[in-house]
């Protein structure tokens, strides 16, 4: 059993039988390494509340994936962060599709669900392949020491992913810092969120501006959610804050997915070797590395009736933390869960979600992720760590700032 640290105390409320916890989910001890206080949360119980942010907490495979799926007792729409918007103001309007239940979650839904289905990522496919190939050739042409970080997981979801939304070259810089304070604003307001609140205004504005029809080509993702717009499926205010959704959740997430796998084959040479071998394990490594690291570690629901979780009545207009990360570690439900492994059906997994809240980009973030995969284990037979990796603190995003890696090339 993983030792309990100092700071973190477990024991059961004298009323029930509720296990009561004063960990900091957001501190930035457990933000370095999430693992024990994810093992000391699972054993505790299938409920355990967090006496520091008045929630209750659920680990367990099995009572994450039924809240997510219970979109009707487990809602979305008072914001899937500590902060309740039947109560409180948000910080920007709420998104249409990840703070929104039915009915009004369902057209912006089936609206980015057409525009981002199989035809557009067909479309997708051989252009993004071309441009893998493109960036890891210059990449290993300036040396086969480097920061993976900046160079490949952040590079290549800032050079494809805008240009398929429709965003002219310009300013996209400001997408990772815009979706980092995002990120961090479903937490608590601590150091994270203030560090990135001077520059709310300024990434907002701008984030906004690229929302308009007329800042974005004929031809992406942000044309065809317009397009539909114009053919009655979604209203004409609701079509800006459809292309936000995207432009929000769809590069930070991707990018720190990439560096996941990436510093997964990096520390698992064996499994680097067994994709080598065999390109089409591509898809797998991404889910197997989604599942092991889980980019998105929590996200909260609240609850909108009393709800009995095991033998605990969770009260109606809780906030509950969703522990997604300790959900795909859990032993009850993976064999060896701590181990990266391609041999593995990872599927299932929680770490786009489930139900109909469930990452509707996630097809674009595993075509992303195929493209980079597949170039590097044509030119590269080994990956290793060069140096220490850091990691990037976030409230909800499993992140590293840096990565050394040093390459072999074929």
């Amino acid at each position: 059993m993983t030792p309990l640290e100092p700071t973190m105390t477990l024991a059961p409320s004298p009323a029930t039988d509720l296990p009561v916890s004063d960990a900091d989910p957001f501190g930035h001890e457990v933000l370095e390494d999430p693992l024990p206080l994810h093992h000391q949360l699972r054993e505790a119980g299938p409920v355990v509340y967090l006496s520091r942010y008045d929630v209750h907490a659920l680990s367990r495979y099995e009572q994450v994936q039924a809240a997510l799926v219970d979109w009707q007792q487990f809602q979305s729409a008072a914001g899937v962060g500590l902060s309740n918007f039947r109560t409180e103001e948000p910080w920007r309007p709420p998104s249409l599709l990840l703070e929104a239940d039915p009915p009004r979650h369902d057209a912006p839904r089936r609206v980015l669900t057409a525009v981002l289905g199989p035809r557009a990522l067909r479309r997708l496919r051989d252009r993004w392949a071309a441009d893998a190939e493109q960036l890891v050739d210059e990449v290993l042409a300036a040396g086969t020491e480097f920061d993976a970080v900046p160079a490949l997981a952040q590079a290549f979801p800032l050079r494809v992913f805008p240009d398929a939304v429709g965003l002219g070259p310009d300013g996209r810089e400001n997408l990772l810092p815009y979706g980092d304070h995002a990120f961090n604003a479903f937490g608590p307001a601590n150091d994270l969120v203030a560090k990135g609140t001077p520059r709310v205004a300024e990434l907002s504005g701008w984030v906004g501006e690229q929302c308009a029809r007329a800042a974005l080509s004929e031809d992406g993702f942000g044309a065809a959610i317009w397009a539909a717009a114009d053919r009655g499926e979604i209203t004409p205010q609701q079509a800006p804050l459809v292309v936000r959704s995207l432009l929000t959740a769809g590069v930070d997430t991707t990018v720190h997915a990439l560096s996941a796998i990436l510093h997964a084959f990096a520390t698992h040479p064996d499994q680097w070797a067994r994709l080598v071998a065999d390109p089409s394990l591509a898809r797998v490594a991404f889910d197997e590395a989604i599942r092991w690291e889980s980019p998105v570690q929590t996200f909260f629901r609240t609850t909108t009736a009393d709800v009995r979780i095991g033998g605990v009545v969770v009260p109606e207009g809780r906030k509950v933390l969703l522990f997604l990360a300790a959900a795909n570690r859990d032993p009850r439900r993976w064999t060896d869960p701590d181990t990266f492994d391609l041999g593995r059906d990872p599927s299932g997994h929680v770490g786009f979600g489930m139900g109909l809240h469930q990452c509707v980009g996630q097809h674009v973030a595993r075509l992303e992720a195929e493209a980079v995969l597949t170039a590097l284990s044509r030119r590269v037979r080994t990956i290793a760590l060069a140096g220490p990796a850091q990691r990037h603190h976030n409230n909800t995003l499993r992140a590293w700032h840096s990565m050394p890696v040093r390459l072999t090339v074929r």
